[in-house]
């Protein structure tokens, strides 16, 4: 290790599923590094928050061309997230890195991933230390033969522009060591922070090894409309269920049931949970897949049938939370019809990890499997893309084109 300060950050933040970089790259000498994608939206000014619009686009071509001295831009915090996190927690910085040592692997941001994990983990980071986050890259300099330049790699490398790396860092401290991003068949790139990355395999193990779902059974899913919820309701349909999803918008729940097939989507702002499975679910549900915690889950949980089984993915609902929420207790329907309910984190299944993403690549291949990305431009707009993502503003995967 090049720097021996960093383990401690490293066993903090081992169950993460993202990369923390060290404070400077001059001092510490070498930074966490990035990776390659490909789909997009535009952002548009509103209220100082670009208002994001989805569109598809062709894959990125980046001219790859070798430097021994390249200066890097990255975002720090300096102050805690209170509440929703504001532009002016994080700040914008310019750095020099170091020239490559043998056995390094110089790479250049291309697409980077927004996720409500960044939120949930964010007051366990020291102040100064680069924003933790995965990003797809491509590698312009090498001096390890297993990383050659042209290749697209993804790594969690955190918000930062350029990343210098050995192929190993985050494995040595119990995170995925970077790693090259596999033939899509044509698909974009970006989708290896999404569909095909992380958020996909989150959905795929998360919901099949913990719900194990049967075919004709009712599966419930919140945060519907996001880039886990949304591949978790598709795959249920692939296995033969009724699916029924939550989102925050009328566009969302359209976009649900007749893009994504859904059987029922309702928008929780407008109907609530009671009335919704009233309507939808008569006959109780079978499958919980949770994004979002608080009052919805306890809810949905209490018109669980017997037997039922609850996959605790995230709990989106309460990061921006001030103080500890409170929701309806969960017991008593717990024991008295007899739920499952476990909680998990996807790197669990990390030695199947290409398991995941061939199933997920052939189901897209075939139709079954159908993804949408909201995209913002411009490396300096990751905090707004960020935010907004914590919003409920994005439909489908968050990323950001560098």
């Amino acid at each position: 290790m090049r720097n021996p300060k960093r383990m401690d950050l490293f066993l903090l933040l081992r169950p993460l599923t993202a990369f923390v970089t060290r404070p400077t790259a001059v001092s510490a000498g070498v930074q966490g590094r990035g990776l390659n994608s490909c789909f997009r939206l535009r952002s548009a000014e509103k209220n100082g928050l670009g208002r994001l619009q989805r569109r598809h686009f062709s894959p990125l071509s980046i001219d790859a061309a070798a430097n021994t001295m390249v200066k890097t831009r990255r975002f720090i915090t300096v102050k805690r997230f209170e509440g929703e996190p504001k532009p002016s927690d994080l700040k914008l910085v310019e750095e020099e890195l170091p020239p490559l040592k043998d056995g390094e692997f110089l790479c250049k941001a291309v697409w980077m991933s927004v996720d409500p994990y960044m939120r949930a983990y964010a007051p366990r980071v020291p102040l100064g230390m680069t924003m933790m986050g995965s990003q797809v890259a491509e590698i312009i300099e090498s001096k390890n033969p297993k990383f050659k330049v042209g290749q697209n790699i993804v790594g969690y490398f955190g918000w930062q522009t350029y990343s210098i790396s050995d192929g190993s860092e985050s494995a040595k401290n119990g995170l995925e060591k970077p790693f090259i991003i596999p033939d899509f068949k044509g698909l974009p790139l970006s989708l290896a922070l999404g569909v095909l990355g992380m958020p996909g395999n989150t959905a795929y193990f998360g919901f099949l090894e913990l719900c194990q779902p049967k075919s004709g059974e009712t599966v419930v899913v919140t945060g519907a409309a996001g880039a886990v919820g949304s591949i978790v309701g598709q795959i249920a349909k692939i296995k033969g269920c009724k699916v029924i999803g939550f989102a925050g918008t009328d566009e969302k729940c359209k976009w649900l049931t007749e893009d994504l097939k859904f059987d029922a989507a309702f928008n929780y702002k407008k109907t609530t949970v009671a009335e919704a499975l009233k309507k939808a679910a008569p006959n109780g549900v079978d499958c919980y897949f949770d994004n979002v915690g608080g009052e919805t889950s306890s809810e949905i949980i209490r018109h669980m049938n017997d037997y039922g089984r609850i996959s605790v993915c995230g709990s989106i609902s309460t990061y921006n939370a001030t103080d500890i929420p409170k929701a309806t207790v969960v017991q008593m329907p717990m024991i008295s019809k007899q739920l499952k309910m476990e909680g998990f984190l996807v790197h669990r299944w990390s030695h199947r990890w290409e398991e995941g993403i061939l199933q997920i690549l052939q189901w897209i291949k075939e139709g079954k499997i159908k993804y949408n990305e909201t995209v913002t431009e411009g490396f300096e707009k990751m905090p707004t893309a960020f935010i907004n993502m914590l919003r409920g503003e994005n439909v489908g995967k968050a990323v950001v084109k560098v």
